[in-house]
């Protein structure tokens, strides 16, 4: 039995940026009958509001739910009818202007460049900077061709650790790499749950589409938690169903 499940978003709970469809707020809501649930990824609460507290259905026990943005530099948590942040550890002006300077260099030296972009490529989180290849407004479609085997982001992932090797630097989304404070990264968020939640890690499970070395999913299977990688949402649905039933057993 578990007390906890934990998920990644995109490409896990929903595809990039898009909201849950019905059909997984309703699986979440079952899943909340049965033990506390989790979010966390690199988007910022917006994001987070949009794609996923505003689609669960009424029956959802919220007051189980953890949404944690930024992965998990921010927590958000259901009280008195409303969400509100537990915590959020958020950069010094100093340190984005540096960030934002080396993401510049990077993209420069590195020569990805996107014949078209959709919006802007570096997004200030607060306590993130995220850099997303094709523009924060991306059409689905061409996040999904631009870098699918993660060869283009190594190169850069690997040209920012050596410009900015103080801070943790992640693949995330489809496009995205996020920086964030050294030691950063799911595990670090997780571990951090476990405190707030005080639910024991050993009692918490985490589902992702990324957990492989380099993937921004694999630091919670690196942190020892029961973890299952999954292909995408319908794959989730099915994961979800059977713990579920599990649970209730």
């Amino acid at each position: 039995m578990k007390q906890l499940v934990a998920f990644d978003l995109d490409g896990t709970l929903a595809e990039s940026k898009q909201p849950l469809k019905d059909d997984m707020g309703e699986a979440l809501a079952d899943l909340l009958d049965v033990a506390h649930v989790a979010v966390i990824s690199g988007g910022d609460w917006p994001q987070f509001d949009k794609q996923v507290a505003s689609r669960l259905p009424e029956r959802a026990d919220r007051s189980k739910l953890w949404l944690m943005p930024t992965t998990g530099t921010k927590l958000y948590t259901h009280q008195s009818g409303e969400w509100k942040a537990v915590y959020a550890e958020l950069f010094s002006d100093e340190q984005k202007r540096e960030i934002i300077d080396a993401f510049n260099a990077s993209l420069e030296a590195t020569g990805f460049v996107p014949e078209q972009v959709w919006g802007e490529r570096i997004e200030d989180r607060g306590s993130q900077i995220t850099f997303s290849a094709l523009g924060q407004q991306a059409p689905i479609d061409a996040k999904e061709h631009w870098d699918p085997d993660f060869a283009k982001r190594k190169v850069i992932q690997a040209d920012l650790k050596k410009r900015l090797p103080d801070l943790s630097i992640n693949m995330g989304g489809a496009t995205s790499i996020d920086i964030t404070q050294k030691g950063v990264d799911k595990a670090y968020g997780l571990r951090r749950l476990s405190k707030e939640s005080g639910i024991a890690e050993g009692a918490m499970m985490f589902i992702g589409d990324a957990i492989f070395p380099g993937g921004n999913d694999y630091p919670a299977k690196e942190m020892g938690l029961d973890t299952v990688r999954v292909r995408d949402p319908q794959e989730t649905l099915s994961v979800i169903a059977a713990i579920v039933a599990c649970q209730r057993d």
